[in-house]
């Protein structure tokens, strides 16, 4: 698999660089690996693998952008990998241009939301909704759409201080309901399933 995905890479336009590739996680902690601007994170959910979601904690708590490429389509492990800090979530079956273009997003901090996800969030009923105000959805919103916070500032005429602040509202907002969304990713799931955001706004 690790071959097949670095010749899709090797493929792409413009391509995309492979720095180290290993069989375990440790692989993006060490040089050149912990040099990588994008992680691809087989999660092998099984006895014998008991350690993935740790590996995917620890790594995103690092603010390392996790690309979680995996054969499991449970929608339950695609949202519980998101509010552990992953970036998107793909299943394999997905294939060559959902990685691509994903990779391409995650180094640009872009959402990216695969079909697999997309099933994920519909599927979630959960309906404790935080009470945002108008302007903290609009700095959300600009959020998603832009790449930094310098961006967000510069379009809606507030600092980057500020923007990080209303974000820092959202997030401590979504905890007190029981809906953590510690990163970009986990708070593209909020809004969407939250009906702030659509799929096709982002």
């Amino acid at each position: 698999m690790a071959a097949g995905i670095q010749a899709w890479y090797a493929a792409s336009d413009p391509p995309i660089r492979v720095v180290a590739s290993g069989s375990t996680a440790q692989t993006a902690w060490l040089p050149p690996g912990r040099d990588a601007d994008v992680v691809v994170l087989d999660l092998l959910l099984a006895p014998d693998h008991p350690e993935c979601y740790g590996d995917l904690r620890r790594l995103a708590d690092a603010g390392r952008r996790v690309i979680v490429y995996t054969m499991r389509e449970d929608e339950q492990v695609a949202l519980t990998c998101l509010e552990l800090g992953a970036f998107t979530f793909l299943t394999k079956a997905e294939g060559q241009q959902h990685l691509v273009d994903a990779t391409i997003a995650a180094a640009h901090d872009r959402p990216y939301i695969a079909p697999a996800l997309a099933g994920a969030f519909a599927a979630d009923t959960k309906s404790h909704r935080p009470q945002l105000s108008a302007r903290e959805q609009e700095v959300l919103i600009e959020w998603f759409q832009c790449e930094s916070k310098q961006a967000v500032a510069r379009r809606i005429g507030i600092t980057p201080n500020t923007v990080g602040t209303y974000l820092d509202r959202v997030r401590l907002k979504y905890a007190n309901v029981g809906r953590p969304a510690p990163t970009k990713a986990a708070l593209v799931v909020r809004a969407i399933q939250d009906g702030i955001i659509t799929l096709e706004e982002l």
